[in-house]
Protein backbone atom coordinates (compact mmCIF):
# COMPACT_ATOMS: atom_id res chain seq x y z
CA UNK A 1 0.00 0.00 0.00
CA UNK A 2 2.77 2.29 0.56
CA UNK A 3 4.27 1.66 -2.79
CA UNK A 4 1.10 3.30 -4.36
CA UNK A 5 1.35 6.15 -2.16
CA UNK A 6 4.78 6.48 -3.49
CA UNK A 7 3.88 6.20 -7.24
CA UNK A 8 0.85 8.72 -6.60
CA UNK A 9 2.84 11.36 -5.31
CA UNK A 10 5.23 12.19 -8.25
CA UNK A 11 2.19 11.93 -10.40
CA UNK A 12 0.48 14.60 -8.63
CA UNK A 13 3.01 16.87 -8.68
CA UNK A 14 3.54 16.97 -12.38
CA UNK A 15 -0.06 17.49 -12.74
CA UNK A 16 -0.33 20.52 -10.04
CA UNK A 17 2.68 21.57 -12.60
CA UNK A 18 1.14 21.43 -15.31
CA UNK A 19 -1.62 23.05 -13.69
CA UNK A 20 0.20 25.88 -12.01
CA UNK A 21 2.76 26.91 -15.21
CA UNK A 22 -0.59 28.20 -16.98
CA UNK A 23 -2.33 29.83 -14.60
CA UNK A 24 0.97 31.74 -13.61
CA UNK A 25 1.52 33.07 -17.59
CA UNK A 26 -2.22 33.92 -18.07
CA UNK A 27 -1.95 35.92 -14.43
CA UNK A 28 1.64 37.30 -15.77
CA UNK A 29 0.41 38.20 -19.18
CA UNK A 30 -3.34 39.85 -17.62
CA UNK A 31 -0.63 41.72 -15.12
CA UNK A 32 1.42 43.47 -17.94
CA UNK A 33 -1.88 44.25 -19.96
CA UNK A 34 -3.30 45.99 -16.95
CA UNK A 35 0.19 47.76 -15.99
CA UNK A 36 0.03 49.36 -19.43
CA UNK A 37 -3.61 50.35 -19.36
CA UNK A 38 -2.91 51.64 -15.97
CA UNK A 39 0.98 53.57 -16.86
CA UNK A 40 0.94 54.24 -20.40
CA UNK A 41 -1.80 56.65 -21.10
CA UNK A 42 -0.94 58.90 -17.95
CA UNK A 43 3.19 59.16 -19.16
CA UNK A 44 2.59 59.34 -22.79
CA UNK A 45 -1.53 61.44 -23.18
CA UNK A 46 0.03 63.09 -26.50
CA UNK A 47 1.31 60.00 -28.06
CA UNK A 48 -1.91 57.94 -27.22
CA UNK A 49 -4.48 60.48 -27.86
CA UNK A 50 -2.52 60.83 -31.63
CA UNK A 51 -2.72 57.22 -32.00
CA UNK A 52 1.27 56.89 -31.89
CA UNK A 53 1.03 54.43 -28.58
CA UNK A 54 -1.61 52.43 -27.75
CA UNK A 55 -3.52 52.13 -24.47
CA UNK A 56 -4.30 49.02 -24.19
CA UNK A 57 -2.76 45.70 -24.92
CA UNK A 58 -3.99 42.92 -26.96
CA UNK A 59 -3.34 39.32 -25.35
CA UNK A 60 -0.94 38.98 -28.50
CA UNK A 61 0.59 41.92 -27.82
CA UNK A 62 0.91 41.53 -24.24
CA UNK A 63 2.41 38.01 -24.74
CA UNK A 64 4.80 39.53 -27.34
CA UNK A 65 5.84 42.19 -24.94
CA UNK A 66 6.25 39.80 -21.84
CA UNK A 67 8.65 37.83 -24.25
CA UNK A 68 10.82 40.82 -25.35
CA UNK A 69 11.39 41.79 -21.87
CA UNK A 70 12.42 38.51 -20.93
CA UNK A 71 15.13 38.54 -23.78
CA UNK A 72 16.46 42.00 -22.22
CA UNK A 73 16.62 40.94 -18.84
CA UNK A 74 17.89 37.54 -19.44
CA UNK A 75 20.00 38.95 -21.42
CA UNK A 76 21.23 42.00 -18.68
CA UNK A 77 21.43 39.24 -16.30
CA UNK A 78 24.06 36.99 -18.29
CA UNK A 79 26.28 40.22 -18.85
CA UNK A 80 26.25 40.77 -15.30
CA UNK A 81 27.36 36.85 -14.54
CA UNK A 82 30.26 37.17 -17.47
CA UNK A 83 32.24 40.13 -15.40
Amino acid sequence: MSERKKNKIPTLGCLSVLIIIPIVFILSLLILKFLWAWVIPDIFPGAVKQGLIVATLTWWQSFKLSIFISIVIGGLSFRKSSE
